[in-house]
This record gives C-alpha cells, structure tokens and sequence, in this order.
C-alpha cells in the first residue's frame, strides 16, 4: 500500500520532443504551425457541416464526428508539450497523467471504430444507393456514433484503472513526450507481463475487426465501381471513397506500428515520432483531404465567406 501511495502523490518526468536548444526551435514552431493549422481547419469543417443543410447527410454527420475527435487529440498531448518547452519543465502529476491515458485511449479507439463504420456508409451509398436513406437513416447513424463512444469509454475505463493500479516506485521518467501506456508500464515494479499480453491481444482485436469491416465494405464498393457503366459515376464514387480510405490508412498505419509490431523492434524515438504523426499530423490532415477532395465542402466555405464578405459592406 505504501508504494501505491508513493506513486499516487508523486509526479512523472516526460522526456521532451525537442530540447530546448537551438536547433529545435525550428521543430518545435513546425510543431505549433501544424497544431493551429488542425484546429482551425477541423473548427472551420464542423461549422460548415452545422451550417450548411447540404452537408446535413450521414456521411457528413459522421465526419463531423471524426473532426470532434481531431479536435480533441492534438488539445490532450500538445500544449502540455509546447508548455513543457517552453518552461523547461517537464513534470505531470499522477492525474494528469491519468487523464491523459484515459482521453487517449478513449479517443483512439472510438476514432478507429468510427472509421471502420464510416466505410460501411461508403458501402451503402454506392452498393446500395436505392436503399441509402433508410439504411444509414439518423437514429441508424446516432448508433454507430453511440457504439464508437462507449467502446472507447469502456476501453478507456478499463485500461486507465488497471493501469494506474500498479505501484510506480522506480524511475519517475517516462521515455515518452506523454504519458502512453506502454511507456508508463516500464516503470512499474510489479509484474506487468500478464497485462502486457492482454493488451496486445486486445489491441490487435481492437485493430483487426474494424480493418476488416473496411477490407470487407471496400471490397464489394471495388466490385460495384468496377462494374459501372458511367465513367462520370465511377469518377465520383472513386473520389468520395479514396478520401476515406487515404485516412483510414494515415490512421491505422500508425495505430499498427504502435500496437501491433512488438517493442522490440522499434526504440522509444520511433514511438515519439510515430505518436507525434497520429496525434498531430493525421488530425491536421484530414479535414484537408475531405475538403480539397469534396466538392460540397468547397461550395460551402464559399458561400459562407461570401455572406461574410456581404454582411461587412
């Protein structure tokens, strides 16, 4: 009980992205660049898609979803980080450290899900187009949001409990710019191996059934493409389909390399670069990929800045 107290009042030490020399100062404003740029970029999608009636579809009822998650990663691990920085300081207590692996893994494994059943939106609008509007009607969407939100609750539930349960009485250090459960086990001094096993397996659970529920639906879009007549119908069926799919592979390529190559066989480096892309880099991206690819959207930034421009004359 002692130490499960020592490690519940002590503080953790991140090891920063960047150190505070010269030759990061560069990284570290790229860093921030691309963390304002994300926010704004998700900020502007979900407004356009609450604003504009013609973005009132599934598809985009389920992006906006996508972009709440976006919006929420990079504002968990980032600014702790630039503050970090920027203080010199790289000190989080034992609850924020909580509440960091708790928004995490909630986050993760609700974004994965969501896009795992945001391809079987796909799926209907081109397999099943005759059928979409009572398929993928609104309380069929509220589902598959609801589902994505409590598995990530649950998993985050569990994993956060069992986790912090562990006594942490060596090293305070943490071989990470946040505070990931991997990364956080090694400093245990109880014996995490049965845990270790349980979480790999899950995760590759967690990481296999929606891959293949994606495989599967863009199996069948394939073959439906494949066999239109219309070389427009088939362009624009490409178009809205490849968005999903460029995301899809940004996300759970690093999701993989983080969860399903073994530790042994990437350093804590490669896991900060690796952490730094899925939850900066894929955030800034995809509102960009559906925008610049999404005809709909374009239209409606425009009309939103020219009601703008009219109302300031």
């Amino acid at each position: 009980m002692g130490e499960v107290n020592q490690s519940v009042t002590s503080d953790f030490l991140l090891v920063g992205l960047f150190s505070p020399s010269g030759s990061y100062q560069l990284l570290f404003s790229l860093v921030a660049v691309m963390f304002i740029m994300g926010l704004l970029s998700n900020t502007v999608l979900l407004f356009l898609i609450c604003m504009d009636p013609r973005l009132h579809t599934p598809m985009y009822f389920l992006l906006s979803q996508l972009s709440l998650f976006d919006v929420g990663f990079p504002l968990i691990t980032i600014p702790k980080m630039a503050s970090d920085f920027l203080q010199i300081e790289s000190s989080i207590s034992f609850g924020g450290c909580a509440a960091q692996i708790f928004f995490l893994t909630f986050m993760g494994v609700a974004e994965g899900i969501l896009l795992a059943l945001m391809s079987y939106d796909r799926y209907v609008a081109v397999c099943q187009p005759l059928q979409y509007t009572v398929l993928m009607r609104h309380q069929v969407c509220l589902l598959m949001v609801g589902c994505s939100w409590m598995v990530g609750m649950l998993n985050a539930c569990i994993q956060t409990s069992i986790t912090l349960h562990f006594p942490y009485c060596a090293s305070r250090i943490v071989d990470h710019f946040f505070c990931e459960v991997p990364a956080l086990l090694k400093l245990s001094c109880a014996d995490t191996s049965a845990y270790q096993l349980m979480l790999s397996i899950s995760g590759v659970l967690i990481l296999v059934l929606p891959l293949s529920l994606i495989g599967t639906s863009y199996g069948h879009v394939l073959g439906a493409i494949l066999r239109m007549r219309s070389k427009k119908a088939r362009h624009k069926a490409f178009t809205t389909c490849s968005s999903h799919i460029t995301v899809v592979g940004l996300f759970y390529g690093a999701s993989v390399f983080m969860y399903m190559v073994p530790g042994a066989y990437h350093s804590p480096q490669q896991d900060n670069v690796v952490s730094l892309f899925y939850s900066l880099v894929t955030p800034m991206l995809n509102p960009l990929i559906y925008s610049l690819r999404n005809r709909e959207v374009r239209m409606a930034f425009i009309k939103v800045v020219s009601k703008a421009g009219l109302r300031s004359k």
